[in-house]
């Protein structure tokens, strides 16, 4: 966009004034730009805040009724909370897996409990098996991840 051009006045006291008010509109272009940032930033934390307790609740519902709760934070929200592992077990062998989540082949929006069924234990596979994975919880971060999985 081409800069605005503002004629110049012929008088003194017009151009003093114009000169004034320019610098008046310069001046609040920071001030404002400043406080764009600022509540950018104070967005993005809060964002980041209301993540993090969704995946905390995602885990207290899960934790107390035992099973895949629909719905879920997506990929994404769980990462962005601070909740990067997923803690699965195997069906089969009970085996426990960390999963680290950034690492998936999965879009970011997908929900956490669509991973259930898309998860296999690799060590049931090398068996011949592939029997999907019970979800446990999301943590921050990984007891000892798989990254076969």
């Amino acid at each position: 966009m081409a800069p605005k051009h503002h004629p110049t006045p012929l008088s003194g006291g017009d151009r003093k004034a114009l000169a004034k008010e320019l610098g008046r509109s310069r001046a609040m272009t920071t001030i404002l730009a400043a406080q764009a940032a600022e509540t950018r930033a104070k967005g993005e934390a809060l964002i980041r805040q209301a993540d993090k307790l969704l995946s905390e609740s995602w885990n207290e519902r899960i934790w107390a009724d035992g099973g895949p709760i629909d719905p879920s934070p997506t990929i994404d929200q769980a990462i962005n909370g601070g909740y990067c592992w997923l803690q699965i077990e195997c069906s089969r062998c009970r085996a426990a897996r960390d999963v680290d989540m950034a690492t998936l082949r999965h879009p970011p929006t997908t929900f956490v409990h669509d991973l259930a069924s898309r998860l296999r234990c690799s060590m049931c596979a090398k068996a011949g098996r592939r029997p999907a994975a019970t979800l446990l919880q999301l943590a921050q971060r990984g007891r000892h991840p798989d990254p076969e999985t």
